[in-house]
């Protein structure tokens, strides 16, 4: 069963249009989001959610269609947004005592295996938190009401190598059962080509393209092309190129096939940030 299933989603606002948005999540996979500020990702959540209302297409959330009375479906659902302060002025041990009457699946020695190992306290107010801590306490409490599916929009941002690390370790964990998914939207791409199984890159609330992110690492490449090598290439070789002041860099599908025929040519792997990049600023043929 997919996990998530969207088929021409449209949402339209007076200055931003997402368009026919169209990716399937798989069970037990983690798919990671990608796309610039702005480019529709935020939207693309709450649409998910319901938290806004689409135009038109469709959703389905493991095998149902979400809206705001299937709470058994939004029990299992595990969602992160950017630092929320709505527990400030309260305490983790508070706040439990809160999400034990919410959630009928609250698992409390969950919640208290993720509060040691994220060495959160108990007793302080989490409007004194760092917002490394409110992220940890975030993810601790959605990982804590026995969900099937994680949402997470920017869970990473902001935190240092370290933490980012252990709370990726924590995503890893939670995808070693089949039954499990998340879909977490990044600017850190370095994060996703550790932990992503599939990439769907949004820009300016179109999709522009979803799949394996091995695919995308191990097969696409970046060609650095001198002005008359970049003249001599087969424009159907071309995804995006980019001029410099001293070379031409281009986006090729295929970084074998790139190297054995533009042997004049410097072709070298290219990471996430690439190809978003020559997406976002390069040029068509």
């Amino acid at each position: 069963m997919d996990a998530l299933m969207l088929k021409n989603v449209s949402k339209a606002y007076e200055n931003f249009q997402l368009k026919d948005i169209s990716f399937t999540l798989p069970e037990g996979t983690i798919m990671g989001l990608i796309g610039e500020n702005g480019a529709g990702k935020s939207t693309i959540i709450n649409c998910i959610m319901d938290l806004v209302k689409r135009d038109s297409g469709e959703i389905t959330v493991l095998g149902q269609q979400m809206d705001k009375d299937n709470l058994a479906l939004r029990e299992d659902i595990g969602i992160v947004f950017d630092v929320s302060d709505f527990y400030d002025s309260f305490s983790i041990e508070h706040t439990e005592k809160i999400l034990q009457d919410v959630y009928k699946n609250w698992d409390h020695e969950t919640f208290q295996r993720y509060k040691q190992q994220f060495a959160l306290p108990d007793k302080k107010r989490m409007k004194e938190f760092s917002r490394g801590m409110k992220m940890k306490t975030a993810i601790a409490i959605a990982l804590s009401h026995k969900p099937r599916l994680l949402i997470l929009d920017e869970a990473t941002s902001g935190l240092d190598p370290v933490m980012r690390d252990e709370i990726l370790e924590v995503f890893m964990e939670f995808v070693q059962d089949e039954h499990h998914s998340i879909l977490i939207s990044s600017h850190i791409s370095t994060d996703l080509e550790k932990v992503a199984d599939y990439i769907t890159f949004v820009h300016n609330g179109e999709l522009v393209l979803s799949a394996l992110k091995d695919e995308l690492i191990y097969q696409y490449g970046i060609m650095k092309c001198r002005e008359e090598d970049f003249k001599q290439l087969n424009p159907d070789d071309i995804i995006r190129y980019r001029k410099q002041p001293y070379e031409t860099v281009v986006l090729v599908e295929d970084r074998e096939a790139a190297a054995h025929n533009y042997p004049n040519c410097i072709v070298e792997r290219a990471t996430l940030d690439d190809i978003m990049l020559l997406y976002v600023k390069g040029e068509r043929i």
